[in-house]
């Protein structure tokens, strides 16, 4: 160690592990009161390496920091503090111990130098949040636990690969930027792909969050793909492989969005739609379009985690999901209709909100690099975003024909929570200039020009306009969305069903003939040595002379063949 620091990951961790040892008020303070703590410490780390260890060789450094990694561990920690409130009357003991394992294990990858801490944290992260997914307690969310597993303990293995590959090559742990010109590099690049949601396997998102509680979802929202979004940044800038990646999860989003009617699977389509943005930014791989990702993930964590209180509200006091089942619940949930409006509204871009003043630095970097297509997909989907989160959510939930429900407010720390982060969005997109100094590269960009927001306000007026006419199409129904985990969670199986346990049988049978027929020609050949058995019997001299012969002369054609 270079120098006596506390490593704020590790902070939570612990702390997360003693908390099941707390009661009742105490309990609750320190829910609250740990994240801040770990947020103070998170500033306390110097930029540069604050420890350095020796492992296997190497110099590994589980502590550094810098402007990106310090801006990430600052969001995770709030967050961490935000869904503490929020989960507060969370009757499982499980859950937030489990988030806060998941919180610091993020944090401690925002603040890793090298690859092999990198991986370290992701694989606990891993674990953390599988346990968040299966704190729920039904037999869905374990089901989704096991299949959530699956895909990141897949995700990890290949990423261990790629960092062994890594450390083959260039016999270097250093966590810094990466060219795609190995193998190693790829399944590196992969593995993290896998954690932002990237195809094909971006079906893991959709199918494991809304199985989570009410208050398992807003942390599932929060770490993973914005550690996948961070070790983007930081390993692979530039690449521009990504632009298409990103492009492609844009309006794979919105599509599967659009269609869902459970309003937890809207957000966490949603959430892909978001991470595309982010991860588009990193391919275009200019300071600009760098700042602009970072800047985005942070609001992102914000009002995404806004959204999912509002709806895990809903699901808590109603007992539903479906769209279809809801509607009119502004009449006596105000406040969570306020505030997942406001959420609404960050996540559309909409000016004096804080998704306005990080998503537009994105295009403008598109539009800096004379990428017009990209810049015009870009705004595309900035519309479909209002169509599918920005109006859709709020309006089938909260103010849709009235479904008869009448809903009190949830407890009053979940009421608090989403107030705090509505103000964090409006705050935010009113003073961005905090947010703009925490980003890793100087910002010469202002978002509030004329031209800037009489563009997005036309844009988004036009996205509600086309909403209103097409609304008798966008009805939900009771309907099943199909998405690629069907592969995993229908086809495969059944292909085991029809094909694997045939093969199975025939491979059983195969086994027990070669069994039975081992069986048989040992009793024979033990039958033939016994005292009246064929090779018990006194041979003639004559018969043994032609044995003898016969056997030379296979030798003696064996040897000149």
């Amino acid at each position: 160690m270079t120098e006596v620091l506390i490593h704020p990951g590790l902070v939570l961790i612990v702390g997360a592990l003693l908390l099941p040892l707390l009661r009742g008020g105490l309990r609750s303070v320190v829910i609250v009161a740990l994240p801040l703590l770990v947020l103070a410490l998170v500033w306390q780390v110097p930029d540069g390496p604050a420890w350095q260890l020796r492992f296997l060789d190497h110099t590994v450094t589980p502590l550094q920091g810098d402007k990106l990694s310090r801006l990430f561990a600052t969001i995770f920690a709030l967050m961490a503090a935000g869904g503490g409130l929020f989960a507060m009357t969370q009757k499982s003991r499980i859950e937030v111990p489990a988030a806060f394992v998941y919180a610091g294990s993020a944090i401690g990858v925002a603040l890793a130098g090298d690859l092999v801490t990198v991986f370290v944290f992701w694989e606990l992260m891993a674990m953390g949040s599988t346990l968040v997914l299966w704190s729920q307690g039904t037999d869905a969310s374990y089901r989704a636990a096991k299949r959530y597993l699956m895909i990141h303990l897949l995700g990890g293995v290949v990423l261990f690969a790629g960092v062994t590959g890594h450390i083959v090559d260039t016999g270097d742990v250093a966590f810094t930027r990466m060219a795609l010109d190995s193998p190693a590099h790829w399944l590196i690049l992969i593995g993290f792909l896998v954690n932002a949601g990237a195809p094909p396997l971006s079906a893991w998102l959709a199918d494991a969050y809304p199985e989570a509680s009410w208050s398992g979802t807003v942390f599932l929202s929060a770490f993973t793909t914005k550690t996948a979004v961070y070790v983007l940044i930081r390993g692979f800038p530039g690449t521009e492989f990504l632009i298409w990646v990103g492009l492609f999860m844009v309006f794979y989003g919105i599509i599967y969005a659009l269609l869902e009617n459970d309003l937890r699977r809207i957000l966490a389509y949603s959430i892909i739609n978001q991470v595309g943005f982010m991860i588009a930014g990193i391919g275009i791989g200019t300071e600009m379009a760098l700042n602009g990702a970072a800047a985005h993930a942070f609001v992102h964590i914000i009002y995404k985690a806004l959204l999912l209180m509002s709806a895990g509200s809903v699901v808590l006091m109603t007992g539903k999901r479906k769209c279809s089942e809801l509607g009119g619940l502004f009449h006596t949930m105000p406040l969570t209709a306020a505030c997942g409006t406001i959420g609404a509204l960050a996540i559309s871009a909409f000016p004096l909100t804080s998704g306005f003043i990080s998503k537009s630095m994105v295009s403008q970097a598109a539009l800096d690099g004379h990428l017009m297509w990209v810049w015009l997909l870009l705004t595309a989907a900035s519309a479909g975003v209002f169509l599918h989160a920005g109006i859709k959510f709020p309006w089938f939930v909260f103010f849709q024909k009235d479904s008869g429900l009448r809903p009190a407010e949830p407890p009053v720390s979940m009421r608090w929570a989403m107030v705090v982060f509505s103000i964090l969005c409006i705050a935010l997109g009113v003073w961005p200039e905090p947010l703009y100094a925490l980003l890793p590269y100087a910002v010469n960009y202002v978002p509030y020009t004329g031209a800037h927001v009489v563009s997005q306000l036309q844009l988004l007026l036009f996205s509600g306009l086309a909403f209103f006419v097409m609304l008798p199409y966008l009805k939900r129904t009771l309907t099943i969305t199909l998405d690629a985990d069907w592969v995993w969670r229908i086809f495969l199986p059944a292909l085991l069903h029809k094909v694997g346990l045939p093969l199975v049988k025939a491979w059983n049978l195969l086994v027990h003939a070669a069994y039975v027929l081992i069986t048989e020609s040992m009793a024979l050949v033990l039958y033939q040595h016994r005292q009246d058995g064929q090779f018990a019997r006194t041979w003639s001299t004559r018969s043994m002379a032609l044995w003898v012969l016969v056997l030379l002369l296979g030798f003696l054609i064996l040897y000149y063949v």
